[in-house]
């Protein structure tokens, strides 16, 4: 069936992904609460656009509602799943863990009962490099031990992990899941550093940089995200036969989706500062809490799979989001 649901639909990659989706013939669903993380009007924007399609459907609700959840069910009949709607942000995890408990774990757990039931293709969902907590091996590896969170954010993306494998256990359903790595491009969210860099450095404000710069984030390309997600929903797993007692491996990935290629964030401040022409007024601050020092994507798995390839070097996309900004914001 060529009939998509996608949550999150009004967030940064839920809105490319529906684009994509849609320009290749998809009939997309979109389901978002359009909650006030962020405040920005980019969710209205986003949605009018894809409004635009003709085969682009969308509904308000949350999926924390269950009523909400089983009525979408209830009405429409879907092949693939790909949940992307979360509460999203690791420091306002600290501040607000009850809004990721509902959200993250009601919510996701939810949507997969009511994908179980209707027997969807394949359930994709996003997942997070922050699994990783502080791991120390590099790059990082889907067969490295993740059991040391260091926010609650990243330990509800872990619980949708395992609770994702029970379901592939039980009831043969071929779930993928995409761990992202620090995604960034034009209609970003922004709170995000380059959002928030790329603004403060064009109106002449000081930036606020934690471990003084000294942080490795593999940052990833919008489009190369899109075209890894895509590729993942088009190519469900299956269950393997296997000489373990449990007899056979559930139809169940995980996959990292990243850059592989590292950027120190004085980098990135560097590349926005000769892009923008202006030099960025620096504060320092020590690391927060839930930060992590490194992330760095080990694509092999993903590569090997469906033949991913980023391909969009870091200047490239800082240029293409410094031209969104300007252009979004009308600054000539």
């Amino acid at each position: 069936m060529k009939r998509v649901l996608l949550t999150g639909c009004a967030g940064f990659i839920g809105f490319h992904v529906c684009q994509r989706l849609l320009e290749s013939g998809y009939e997309v669903l979109g389901f978002d609460n359009l909650n006030a993380f962020y405040n920005e009007g980019l969710k209205d924007a986003r949605l009018a656009i894809l409004r635009g399609h003709a085969q682009f459907q969308f509904v308000q609700g949350d999926v924390a509602d269950n009523e909400a959840v089983r009525e979408l069910f209830h009405q429409r009949e879907f092949g693939p799943v790909v949940h992307l709607a979360a509460q999203a942000g690791v420091r306002y995890s600290l501040e607000n863990p009850h809004l990721y408990v509902q959200s993250n774990l009601t919510g996701f757990v939810n949507l997969m009962e009511a994908s179980r039931k209707s027997q969807v293709s394949h359930f994709v969902f996003a997942s997070s490099s922050s699994v990783y907590g502080a791991n120390q091996k590099v790059p990082f590896s889907e067969q490295d031990n993740v059991d040391h969170p260091v926010s609650l954010y990243a330990a509800t993306k872990k619980s949708n992990e395992l609770i994702a494998h029970v379901y592939a256990h039980l009831y043969d359903m071929p779930v993928t899941g995409l761990r992202f790595f620090t995604v960034y491009g034009p209609w970003g969210r922004p709170d995000m550093a380059l959002f928030k860099f790329c603004k403060a450095i064009i109106e002449d404000r000081p930036i606020q940089v934690y471990n003084r710069g000294k942080m490795l984030r593999d940052f990833t390309y919008i489009d190369d995200i899109v075209e890894g997600v895509v590729r993942a929903m088009e190519n469900p797993p299956v269950r393997k036969m296997s000489s373990t007692k449990m007899g056979s491996i559930p139809p169940y990935s995980i996959y990292n989706i990243g850059n592989n290629q590292p950027v120190e964030l004085t980098d990135l401040i560097r590349l926005l500062e000769q892009k923008i022409g202006k030099n960025a007024i620096i504060e320092w601050y020590p690391m927060q809490p839930g930060d992590v020092p490194l992330t760095y994507a080990d694509i092999t798995e993903l590569s090997n799979a469906v033949g991913y390839r980023p391909k969009t070097p870091i200047n490239k996309g800082v240029d293409r989001f410094v031209d969104w900004y300007r252009d979004y914001y009308k600054l000539g």
